[in-house]
């Protein structure tokens, strides 16, 4: 028949439509001859594997959804100084391949294999956040499921950037952050998303998690903003992952230490202000807290200024502020007992409405002393007492014995001298204790402060 079509023209055509039919479906279906009971035939496969180049699309207008989960595992290091966390995640990556589907009745009841990754097309995926090249190990698989789903897990020790805020060492929190996104597909070529929810990651992470030194993950969050870059715009999945020192190592090892060094320094003002030992003891213990902190150094960030040492050079201050207040009343009592000067009026006035009689509550040094005399015996540089009342003067008992006694003026002068040095050495006693009272308050008071700011 003119015009018509041959019989071989007619069979040619309609293989040209099947396959043109079966170019544009969903799913390109793989002949399942090459599967059975001790495995599967590569060649099966391998239209899937000739397309590994090229991302798996039936229309190129249609983005690649990936989801995108990972469990933390093990918090390596945190490095306050360089401002990097080392980490090991196990990422997961879940995709379609429209060009992967089977039969599972037809094919030996096989609804899953695994499949090297180097054979299949893989999501160019990256954390922003890592300063260090892919540790992967190499020769890894993917499941691939009869409907074409790929499900790709990956091991990666990760060292990331982290901003550290070391302030409340050790009792600070840091916020670090994972940030997936493509680094050459744009939101028109491939979109990212989740297929577990973040308190499942956190909770896994939680449960697996290898390391239990001096860090603990306390939670997980996240966020979805877009990166633009230019003209092309990227999805990303903003992981924000907390954590939290544990004090204890820092805990025995400072604070413990410094506060019992601070303690035993506030307990040697009860020492005598006269005597001989209470400088020594405190210089010893200064010396005993400076070799404490070379010791602990290493211990502390080596970058920035974190409260604690705040801490320490004000426990360090104290303590100098303690051995210069000794150092002072030392001074006033030596200078009492040797070359007493003459006490200036309002110095006199203090010294008797402080030393005056109370009613309810007499002071200790009412108690020891009456009225303003002190026994010479308590004074530094004086050997011998010098009795004024109640006793027989001195020239009687000279002319009783026979010998020449002092003259009266010499009697009169020597008791000034005596109740000048009384004078004195009160005053000493008294800023002796005004001074520890001025150093409680401050120790105390600082001490309040930085527990608070640790708690906050």
């Amino acid at each position: 028949m003119e015009g018509g079509w041959p019989p071989e023209g007619g069979l040619l055509l309609c293989l040209a439509v099947s396959l043109l039919l079966q170019g544009r479906g969903d799913t390109f279906t793989i002949n399942c001859s090459g599967f059975d009971q001790h495995g599967v035939d590569p060649a099966a496969f391998q239209a899937v594997f000739d397309r590994k180049a090229f991302r798996p699309v039936i229309n190129y207008s249609v983005p690649t959804h990936v989801n995108i989960s990972f469990t933390l595992s093990a918090i390596l290091e945190v490095d306050a100084q360089l401002q990097l966390l080392t980490s090991f995640l196990w990422i997961n990556l879940i995709w379609d391949n429209p060009f992967i589907s089977w039969n599972p009745e037809e094919c030996v009841n096989i609804n899953k294999l695994t499949v090297s990754a180097e054979n299949l097309w893989l999501p160019d995926i990256f954390i922003v956040e890592s300063m260090d090249v892919n540790r992967a190990p190499p020769g890894l698989s993917a499941y691939v499921s009869s409907e074409g789903r790929i499900n790709y897990d990956r091991p990666v020790r990760v060292t990331s950037i982290c901003n550290l805020d070391i302030f409340y060492f050790p009792f600070d929190q840091q916020n670090c952050t994972f940030t997936f996104t493509s680094f050459l597909y744009t939101v028109d070529s491939m979109l990212l998303g989740m297929d577990k929810e973040v308190w499942e990651i956190t909770d896994t992470s939680r449960d697996i998690i290898q390391t239990q030194g001096e860090w603990e993950l306390l939670g997980i969050n996240k966020a979805t903003p877009q990166l633009s870059v230019g003209n092309n715009v990227y999805d990303q999945i903003m992981f924000y992952v907390a954590i939290r020192r544990r004090p204890r190592l820092y805990i025995i090892n400072l604070l413990v230490p410094s506060g019992f060094l601070v303690a035993i320094d506030a307990l040697s003002f009860f020492l005598p202000a006269e005597s001989e030992n209470r400088a020594p003891f405190k210089i010893t213990l200064l010396l005993g807290y400076n070799v404490f902190l070379l010791m602990m150094n290493d211990l502390l960030p080596a970058s920035g200024t974190p409260l604690i040492s705040v801490y320490f050079a004000l426990c360090l201050s104290l303590m100098v502020l303690s051995l210069l207040e000794t150092i002072f009343i030392t001074y006033l009592l030596n200078l009492a007992t040797t070359r007493p000067p003459p006490v200036p009026p309002w110095l006199h006035s203090l010294l008797l409405h402080y030393t005056s009689p109370r009613k309810c509550c007499p002071t200790v040094t009412q108690k020891g002393n009456k009225g303003l005399g002190l026994t010479s015996t308590h004074l530094p540089g004086l050997k011998e007492p010098v009795e004024l009342v109640g006793k027989v003067p001195a020239s009687q008992e000279a002319e009783l014995k026979g010998c020449p006694g002092p003259t009266r003026g010499q009697q009169e002068d020597e008791a000034q001298k005596q109740h000048l040095v009384s004078l004195w050495v009160q005053f000493s006693h008294m800023m002796d204790t005004l001074l520890f009272h001025l150093y409680l308050i401050f120790l105390v008071t600082f001490i309040i402060t930085v527990v608070v700011l640790w708690n906050t």
